[in-house]
């Protein structure tokens, strides 16, 4: 077992270029996450010095690789901006406007030979949102397009239990392997961690780290690129949720709701961020409907938005049962009605999306 003195002791032989001290003396080190045979952490520097830093980050790799027992090292390069000073009395009230005001997206590199992004989101946790996100990937390809799927809620992944996998993906040529499973292309910060243990990141390195999964992945060819790559974002309107939607080239977003207020009303918020940045809401999907929680809701609360309604999907065990299983409950039970309404929302988007 790997002991995590013994990774703090590697990563302080590595020397940090500019104070000139190891890399957990000079403050670089975020988010340590040491388990029985691996090691995982975010390097976060300026933006600016990222070129400096890189060689830092593979000389880190190195040394944790090189510890006995150790078999699954990740060294995630995080480079965030240094905000411009400001006089203090203008600083609220500027943050105040900023956060109010309609961003557009930032340009940034699309992941290479992806045809299209769907993101999936919610306003809210707790709806399903990633069992619909697994589901609809499916149902995806088994319409036979070739779909990738990166679980990108990075403080509760659940990716790797849903399909069933686990393990450190491989590195070629500087880019990630994702894990295939169920045919699906999987990528999921789940996958470089413990299931128990907690990432303890700030916003900036988790957007980052997202931002490298993303972008940094095998997800296609030239000779066969991926059909489409379902991005299951974390719940909210937060800072990751952002950072992604702004930074990255979404061809749509559908929103994952249950019927009742309480969800409807963060879903709306969902619409209204998508809206801001440019994004086209593709639908929304009703998930878990049925006399426990009503139905409905999202139909009509669609229709107050002027977007399209998906479908609904009743709440039914099977579908907790396939997802703790690894297996998709398409699937799983792939003549059952839950996975005949997944097939009819991937049949509606994949029209809408042109594939």
């Amino acid at each position: 077992m790997v002991e995590r003195s013994a990774v703090i002791a590697a990563l302080d032989a590595v020397i940090d270029p500019i104070s000139g001290r190891g890399l957990v003396a000079a403050g670089l080190v975020q988010g340590l996450v040491v388990g029985e045979d691996r090691a995982g952490f975010a390097l976060e520097v300026e933006s600016a010095k990222a070129a400096l830093y890189a060689p830092v980050r593979d000389a880190a790799e190195a040394a944790l690789k090189a510890l006995p027992g150790m078999t699954r090292v990740s060294v995630i390069l995080t480079a965030e901006a240094r905000p411009s000073a400001a006089p203090r009395t203008a600083g609220l009230s500027r943050a105040a406007v900023d956060q109010g005001r309609p961003k557009a997206p930032v340009p940034t590199d699309r992941p290479a030979h992806v045809r299209r992004v769907l993101a999936v989101a919610s306003g809210k946790g707790g709806v399903g949102k990633s069992t619909v996100a697994v589901n609809l990937a499916a149902a995806l390809a088994a319409r036979g397009l070739s779909v990738g799927v990166l679980d990108a809620d990075v403080y509760g992944p659940s990716l790797p239990t849903m399909l069933g996998i686990s393990g450190q993906p491989a590195y070629e040529d500087g880019a990630i392997v994702p894990h295939r499973a169920h045919g699906l292309k999987a990528m999921s910060v789940g996958l470089l961690t413990r299931m128990d243990d907690a990432m303890i990141w700030r916003g900036p390195m988790a957007s980052q780290a997202i931002t490298q999964m993303l972008t940094q992945t095998r997800w296609g060819t030239e000779s066969r690129p991926l059909d489409v790559l379902v991005v299951d974002l974390p719940p909210g309107t937060g800072d990751v949720q952002l950072t992604l939607i702004q930074k990255t080239p979404l061809d749509g977003a559908v929103i994952v709701s249950t019927p009742q207020e309480v969800a409807l009303a963060d879903a709306r918020r969902a619409h209204t961020l998508f809206q801001k940045v440019g994004v086209p809401t593709l639908g929304l999907i009703e998930n878990m409907s049925g006399p426990v929680f009503g139905r409905g809701g999202a139909e009509a609360e669609a229709a107050r938005l002027g977007v399209p309604f998906l479908g609904d999907l009743p709440l039914d065990a099977a579908v907790r049962q396939a997802g703790d299983a690894g297996r998709p409950v398409v699937l799983a039970d792939s003549s059952g009605e839950v996975a005949d309404r997944f097939a009819a929302v991937a049949q509606r988007l994949a029209a809408v999306l042109g594939l």
